[in-house]
């Protein structure tokens, strides 16, 4: 690895600590450059451009999101969907985790609006998380973990909406029925 390789893998990492306690508001290059610790010109020495280092940034801090969403939840044993759904919900309620969902929503949103790098960047990582809990479901007699996980996610996804617009109540209920419903539908 260069000293060039280095400098730039240190300036994500800052970068991305920047990001994830300001939010992507506060994503602009002089103020990335301020938290990399160098200036604006010497951070594009670094990257072609500013997509791209707000790309390597945003993949860095969803790399730190899968990281601790490992430790909080390993792959094996594999779980039914009701019991990761709860396990999952949970974890995203840590203070491990909980930093990383009003970035999540920023990101979507951007997303929405078919801004880019938010657009590339969003859709690497639900790609990601979908690899993510195919490979933590039990397969079921009515459904395998691939048929399954795009379910799971427009719940978790659903469920973090209604959490982050201040409905967490309505979200812990939901919560409540859907492992109900995914009980009593799977027989567990």
């Amino acid at each position: 690895m260069t000293i060039r390789d280095d400098r730039r893998k240190a300036a994500i990492e800052r970068m991305a600590d920047h990001v994830l306690s300001q939010g992507l508001g506060a994503a602009t290059l002089r103020p990335l450059a301020a938290a990399a610790g160098t200036s604006d010109r010497m951070l594009l020495y670094y990257f072609a451009d500013k997509d791209e280092l707000l790309a390597a940034t945003l993949d860095r801090i969803a790399t730190r999101m899968i990281a601790r969403l490992d430790d909080a939840i390993p792959a094996e044993p594999r779980k039914p969907f009701p019991a990761l759904l709860e396990q999952v919900w949970a974890a995203m309620a840590s203070e491990s985790l909980r930093p990383f969902m009003p970035l999540w929503l920023e990101l979507a949103s951007g997303a929405s609006r078919g801004l880019q790098p938010h657009h590339d960047v969003s859709g690497r990582i639900m790609d990601g998380f979908l690899t993510w809990v195919t490979v933590r479901l039990r397969p079921e007699d009515d459904g395998e973990p691939a048929q399954l996980a795009p379910l799971f996610l427009a719940s978790i996804e659903g469920l973090y909406l209604l959490d982050a617009i201040g409905r967490s109540a309505l979200a812990d209920s939901a919560v409540t029925e859907l492992v109900s419903l995914t009980q009593s539908r799977l027989d567990i």
